[in-house]
């Protein structure tokens, strides 16, 4: 073979091998280290912008003296009913799943809810009160273009309820339930909406995590995660880890600026 038939050759052969390989957009993104997409949005959970040792105030008129306990109780037993739901495929939302655990909490405690008790502690949930810092540091990541969108378990009704309570609603571009997935988080599924309603890429999306649990899914799912350790707890012992950690919104708002 001689010296053109052969450059003829690898010719047509790089020609037939770049039709075939994937265009780049198809191709998956491979961050590079120390580097990141631009950051065009933040999904947040809601205890992340609002306290929720709230409803320990309405707690304390309803049981004096043991709120403290009966909200603890109620907590834990909110999410391992949630998760318990979505594992054996017997979902519903959060606001039914709420007064579930709510039921078990009174009655391990030995209290009687009336059934005017049990309503006014179930809309507690959705009255929380916003932490200091929230509804500044919303308003400069509204001012600077970013898109914004609680990513919570609540029911639509809940979240919508609460926002509104506290006058932020405008602030968001999204209210995002996990009950649009039939799931609750830590479900890939449920972060998927994310990227699903704000129209970005998860990798320019910061996920705002209260809790441990959270920032460790939303890692596994690829978002960018920011743990805001506001109460100061123990990390969780998994394999996945926040990029980074704080206890302000503040240090939330350096971490997407960098």
């Amino acid at each position: 073979m001689s010296r053109r038939q052969f450059l003829r050759l690898v010719a047509g052969a790089g020609g037939l091998l770049a039709a075939c390989r994937p265009k780049a957009a198809e191709t998956p993104l491979q961050p590079h280290p120390g580097r990141r997409a631009e950051i065009r949005g933040i999904c947040f959970d809601l205890f992340t912008l609002f306290d929720p040792r709230s409803v320990e105030r309405v707690a304390e008129t309803v049981a004096p003296g043991q709120a403290a306990e009966l909200c603890r109780e109620w907590r834990v037993r909110q999410f391992e009913y949630a998760w318990l739901r979505a594992t054996a495929g017997q979902y519903r939302d959060f606001e039914v799943v709420t007064g579930e655990a709510l039921d078990y909490a009174a009655g391990a405690r030995g209290l009687s809810l009336s059934a005017n008790d049990r309503h006014h502690l179930v809309a507690a949930c959705s009255e929380l009160t916003p932490w200091p810092d929230t509804r500044a540091a919303l308003e400069s990541w509204r001012r600077a273009g970013l898109r914004l969108a609680p990513l919570a378990n609540y029911a639509p009704g809940m979240l919508s309820r609460l926002l509104a309570h506290a006058g932020l609603a405008e602030l968001f571009d999204a209210q995002i339930s996990t009950d649009r997935a039939r799931t609750f988080k830590p479900s890939p599924r449920a972060y998927a909406l994310g990227p699903e309603l704000l129209g970005l890429p998860r990798e320019q999306i910061v996920f705002a995590a209260f809790g441990g649990w959270d920032a460790a899914g939303a890692a596994w799912y690829g978002f960018p995660t920011f743990w805001l350790n506001r109460l100061g707890v123990a990390p969780e012992a998994l394999s996945a880890a926040a990029d980074a950690t704080g206890t302000t919104l503040a240090e939330l708002a350096a971490f997407v600026a960098r």
